[in-house]
């Protein structure tokens, strides 16, 4: 009996070590996050980490530094993929113009299925530039005297490192949009019922008729927590689960796209 008891003690402290060495390394941040001008770069996805495997052209923002929500957190050079917006269409159009895609970038994150996606929201084009030193600077000649504190005739001798930093630092100079580039405002959508269905890769969102003979109208949702939760609901389910759903309508390459910020179950009364 005890060499089973310890089998089993041992064999639950291996399943327990391996879920959490899976878990750890995903210190996401938390859906709904807001970045509020991060700087980074426009890098085209791979294969690897498109979210479909598809061959939709997939889009990543590259951080410059880190950023924390106090539990998750993003680390520097770390590429995290940018939802389907009309200000991600914007930038991709700004990217095709300039050599440099640095950008300074506001939006929501949203976490499906263990990833971190962007919503993006709004940019702004920023160049860097860096001060090249004509001439190396001489070395100064520290004073003989001792230096006297709060004198009108202080000097202050800066170590040469320091020197060199200043006249090698990044400048950010923000760029001004073209006119064909300005931004156009994404809408609200409120108390919508309808269904979802998984067409492919893709899940959508199609609008309720309620009973009228109109042809279904749909459109696609976008990767965010509220997303899988329905997901799991409609899952549970043989039947299709009518929901009440809110959110931001958005539009890219010509189609429509939908990021969930609630969605209720509607539970069906006959004709009543």
């Amino acid at each position: 009996m005890d060499k089973k008891l310890t089998i089993l003690v041992l064999a639950l402290f291996i399943i327990t070590a391996v879920i959490g060495a899976g878990s750890a390394g995903k210190n996401l941040l938390r859906d709904g996050f807001v970045l509020a001008g991060v700087d980074g770069k426009l890098a085209p996805a791979s294969n690897e980490q498109r979210l479909t495997g598809g061959d939709s052209n997939k889009w990543l923002f590259e951080f410059d530094s880190e950023v924390s929500d106090g539990t998750g957190r993003i680390r520097a050079g770390e590429k995290i993929e940018l939802l389907p917006s009309s200000t991600l269409e914007k930038i991709i159009a700004d990217a095709g113009k300039r050599p440099a895609s640095g950008y300074r970038l506001w939006g929501k994150v949203t976490k499906y299925r263990d990833k971190n996606f962007i919503f993006p929201i709004y940019f702004l084009a920023v160049g860097e530039t860096t001060q090249a030193r004509s001439e190396q600077p001489q070395k100064r000649q520290q004073p003989e005297t001792q230096l006297t504190i709060n004198e009108p005739n202080d000097v202050l001798a800066l170590p040469e490192e320091i020197i060199a930093k200043l006249q090698t630092r990044k400048i950010i100079q923000p760029q001004r949009l073209q006119k064909s580039l300005e931004l156009k405002t994404d809408c609200i959508l409120a108390d919508r019922t309808g269904f979802i269905r998984e067409t492919g890769d893709e899940t959508e969102f199609v609008f309720d008729g309620l009973g009228r003979n109109v042809p279904g109208v749909f459109v696609k949702l976008s990767a965010c927590e509220v997303l899988e939760r329905t997901e799991r609901q409609q899952l549970a389910e043989p039947e299709p689960v009518r929901f009440k759903v809110a959110g931001i309508v958005t539009r890219y390459e010509g189609e429509n796209y939908l990021l969930l910020q609630r969605a209720i179950r509607v539970y069906s009364h006959g004709n009543f």
